[in-house]
């Protein structure tokens, strides 16, 4: 916060110390003594927004000794996701197995307990140890809603930001960028997203989503290639109002892929930058000019904040709409692979219900109802049981999200 001072940012310095105040107040509130000495680690979480927040507490010699976050976006249930964290969480080296493990009813124990062995994993129902649970949980809100907190606030900060990223690019002053991304898992349920940004605030209703059509596999080029020439024929059709500057979430391979699109299909001259990140996978710099150079933005500034907002957002609306895309094609694939359903009973079920979960839960009477036939509602009932079955051993495994 001095630092910041002293460089006369006053309006980030007291950012911060506010960000320094509310860590502080959270963490006097949270010197908790436990009544036993059994080492123990609690996970709980909060989803919003397509954002998933976690924080895992570490009891050890009747004191929370340590706390970890994580926050990132996701595709899959939140419930998947823990279970997958917590899997991976304790995989990392050096990592030490506690004595009980403590999760939310939202989770499954038995699935949890299969991926942790050795180790009892329980939701406590009343005392302490609930308290502990739900505090970590509204830990997990509080951070997530901070992080929207401060992207809000550097929203408003948009003065400058533009001219400040079109001088580093060395090109002309403007006011529209356009920014895509890509998303999917496993080179399945391919997606594209572009969102717009106007004088440095994100113009909602000119957001685009795209289902991939030529591409059936984890292309990056191809997939960019698709999607630019869609969008800017487009445009050109309806003799609209180009971008300024397209940033694309990516590097070398997108940036050359979105110019070879513009220059020797279209005939457009519109610059071109990739957003890229680090290792932690957050905002390091913007890649530019004909051999892909970074820019080396100081982060401090306007225009890397502005840089960080779009592609967090970009990155957020691709994720966002890939798993409302991936769920429909999984829930329709499950139920057209059950004897009897056709795309008309199918249609009824998801029509009606929405979700497996929801069709697991109806009875064979409330299926009937829409009109098919005792035998197949029957079948229905048998072949989603099987199914949660199986995804309880298997769906909660290690899944990586290729990006």
């Amino acid at each position: 916060m001095q630092k910041a001072a002293a460089n006369m940012e006053y309006e980030r310095a007291a950012e911060i110390r506010d960000l320094i105040k509310y860590i502080e107040i959270t963490v006097e509130k949270q010197k908790i003594i436990s009544n036993d000495n059994t080492p123990r680690d609690i996970f709980n979480y909060y989803m919003d927004k397509g954002w998933l927040s976690i924080q895992v507490f570490f009891i050890r010699q009747s004191r929370l000794m340590k706390r970890e976050k994580r926050l990132f976006p996701i595709i899959d249930d939140p419930e998947e996701e823990m279970v997958s964290f917590i899997s991976q969480f304790y995989k990392q080296k050096n990592q030490i197995l506690p004595k009980e493990i403590l999760v939310p009813k939202s989770l499954p124990v038995d699935v949890i307990s299969h991926v942790v062995e050795d180790v009892p994993v329980r939701t406590p129902q009343r005392g302490q140890k609930r308290d502990l649970l739900e505090m970590a949980g509204k830990n997990a809100q509080l951070v997530l809603e901070e992080k929207f907190r401060l992207l809000e606030l550097d929203e408003s900060k948009t003065t400058g930001a533009m001219k400040e990223l079109t001088d580093a690019m060395g090109i002309a002053p403007g006011h529209k960028i356009e920014a895509f991304d890509h998303s999917h898992i496993q080179g399945a349920d391919l997606v594209s997203a572009m969102v717009v940004f106007v004088d440095g605030q994100p113009n909602k209703n000119l957001y685009r989503k795209y289902k991939l059509k030529t591409v059936d596999h984890a292309d990056e080029a191809a997939s960019t290639k698709e999607v630019i020439r869609r969008r800017y024929t487009r445009l050109l059709k309806e003799h609209a109002e180009m971008p300024d500057l397209i940033l694309m979430d990516g590097g070398t391979i997108q940036m050359n892929a979105v110019k070879d699109v513009l220059v020797n299909e279209l005939n457009l001259n519109i610059p071109v930058g990739g957003m890229v990140k680090n290792e932690h996978h957050q905002t390091a710099d913007l890649l530019f000019g004909n051999a892909d150079t970074p820019l080396r933005l100081d982060p401090k500034s306007q225009g890397f904040y502005l840089l960080q907002r779009i592609q967090d957002e970009v990155h957020r609306f691709a994720i966002t709409y890939h798993r409302k895309v991936h769920t429909k094609n999984s829930l329709s694939s499950r139920l057209d692979a059950i004897a009897g359903v056709g795309p008309k009973t199918r249609n009824k079920l998801l029509r009606k219900f929405g979700s497996l979960k929801k069709i697991s839960a109806a009875t064979i009477d409330d299926i009937r109802a829409l009109g098919i036939s005792e035998t197949t509602a029957q079948t229905i009932k048998f072949s989603l049981s099987k199914i949660e079955e199986e995804r309880k051993v298997t769906n909660y495994q290690d899944k990586k999200l290729t990006h």
